[in-house]
């Protein structure tokens, strides 16, 4: 089948809101002619009714929807052990966000005092080197500056 004839359609009419009025250029005032729309031709509407008969009807398949739904409830329930809801805390309590800060601060206590216990072996282990590295004499050293 060939084409042989191509009938544009002129779009819908557009309500013009106060943005596009304000922003239409000052000109001849032409008088709002509203368009007639013609209604499609057979061909548009067999080709349309052929690709409809044609497009399979979406089918879901009992099996994988199970699938999903299992899927989602197994999500669901790791979401939860993962994000319990927390519990209220009593007034006598600290509130959460300071439970939080406090942990926080002991780790960074508890990091602290291990990056001193680290620098203090290595500055001890480098005083050693150089001390057997460097013949001690025992005339004093004098200052040059």
């Amino acid at each position: 089948m060939n084409v042989r004839a191509l009938h544009v359609l002129a779009p819908a009419p557009v309500k013009t809101g106060p943005t596009i009025t304000a922003a239409a250029p000052a000109g001849p005032a032409l008088p709002a002619v509203p368009v007639e729309r013609r209604p499609p031709p057979d061909g548009y509407r067999r080709a349309i009714e052929a690709h409809r008969q044609a497009a399979p009807p979406s089918r879901v398949d009992p099996c994988i929807a199970e699938a999903v739904e299992r899927q989602a409830a197994a999500m669901r329930e790791l979401s939860r052990r993962a994000f319990p809801d927390p519990d209220v805390a009593a007034d006598d309590e600290p509130a959460p966000i300071e439970q939080a800060r406090a942990q926080r601060r002991r780790q960074a206590d508890v990091s602290h005092a291990a990056a001193l216990r680290r620098a203090r072996a290595e500055r001890t282990t480098r005083e050693t080197r150089t001390a057997a590295a460097v013949p001690q004499s025992s005339a004093p050293l004098g200052r040059t500056a």
